[in-house]
């Protein structure tokens, strides 16, 4: 009994017991990140299986962050028994290393929940998709806040004041706001867009003051991407937009149909016919607002023609549509025409020749054929 005491106890006072202790902590480690990530899957598995999306994102967010925290723990933990009371500046360094860690690992879980959170905002199963610059400016300004908060708590960690560090950001914020004016104005032009939202992503836009046209695929805090009609990217700042005008397209109600059409002054005593049966034709159609504006008035006695215009809107904003709607009704406009036995007009010179010339001209030609039978 003696000699298996002093066994053991020779073996809890053993320098190389830490090896053992080491090797259980890391396999322990290996044991429980592998059971955290078949559980873990289990419960993705379980929760794509249900119409609420949240639990998806939750696990979702949380799967990578957590095998990483067990090793986090588990490794730290074996390098606080592999000190074996002889290094203390290693027990110092993993205890720094977990804090530090463990902000990590928070700030990046907090991040991936913002991004897979905008995912289901922007792609509901059922519902309708919520307004994408919004999302997309709520989850920027989120995550730069979880940043910014999770430095502080850093250098807050790492023993650095936090107040000494907002006093000097306070002092070094006047020279870097001089320096860096330009980023801090288009910063300052995505949170007017984010505000006052003249547009958002998807939508067409142009200016008038610039060449800027198309449509908007992505606002971000510095630049805004539009995608223009012959395909190619253009970047514009963000300060750009609250020095310029611009026009928002895809917010109409309704499309415009203003043309002009010329029938001949031949058919002048038709065109009160005309012009009444295009505006019954336009008020009966299908495809026009007769709720707005709808005028057709004869207009102009014009060079070649009379004319009268057509002003009216569709109810489609649809830019493909309402060109094939404008067809139909350019159409059905000259089959009205046609139909009265009129005609449009196209430019045309008439040329008057007085009678006194005519006879002069006739008289000449007479003596030119007399001189002609002379000759033969």
């Amino acid at each position: 009994m003696e000699q298996l005491q002093g066994w053991y106890e020779g073996l809890v006072n053993d320098d190389r017991l830490w090896v053992l202790k080491v090797f259980a902590v890391v396999l322990a480690t290996l044991l429980l990140a592998t059971l955290a990530r078949v559980i873990l899957n289990y419960l993705m598995r379980h929760a794509s299986k249900t119409r609420n999306r949240w639990d998806d994102t939750v696990v979702e967010s949380a799967l990578k962050p957590l095998r990483c925290l067990i090793w986090l723990v588990g490794l730290c933990l074996a390098a606080e028994l592999a000190q074996n009371g002889t290094e203390e500046s290693l027990l110092a360094f993993a205890d720094t290393v977990l804090r530090i860690g463990v902000i990590v690992l928070l700030t990046w879980f907090l991040v991936r929940l913002i991004k897979y959170s905008e995912r289901n905002f922007l792609e509901p199963v059922e519902g309708k998709p919520s307004d994408p610059t919004t999302v997309m400016a709520v989850g920027k300004l989120l995550r730069i806040a979880i940043v910014i908060t999770s430095a502080l708590v850093l250098l807050q960690s790492l023993g650095y004041s936090i107040s000494g560090v907002l006093a000097f950001g306070g002092i070094g914020g006047i020279a870097v706001g001089f320096a860096a004016k330009d980023l801090l104005a288009n910063f300052f032009g995505g949170l007017m867009i984010y505000m006052d939202r003249p547009f958002k992503v998807g939508d067409w836009v142009r200016s008038p003051d610039q060449n800027i046209e198309g449509t908007v695929e992505e606002i971000g805090l510095r630049l805004t991407r539009i995608r223009t009609f012959d395909k190619r990217p253009l970047y514009v700042p963000n300060q750009t937009f609250t020095q310029i005008s611009v026009e928002n397209p895809s917010r109409m109600f309704n499309r415009r149909i203003y043309e002009t059409i010329g029938v001949r002054y031949e058919d002048g005593d038709k065109v009160a016919a005309i012009v009444a049966d295009v505006k019954a034709m336009l008020e009966s159609h299908d495809e026009i607002d007769a709720s707005q504006t709808l005028i057709v008035n004869f207009d102009e006695f014009a060079n070649s023609s009379l004319n009268f215009f057509v002003y009216t809107f569709t109810k489609t904003v649809n830019w493909v549509h309402f060109h094939s709607v404008k067809q139909d009704v350019l159409l059905q406009i000259m089959a009205i025409v046609e139909r009265h036995g009129a005609e449009c007009a196209f430019p045309t010179r008439t040329l008057h020749i007085p009678d006194q010339v005519q006879m002069v001209a006739q008289e000449a030609a007479n003596e030119a054929s007399l001189n002609a039978g002379a000759e033969r």
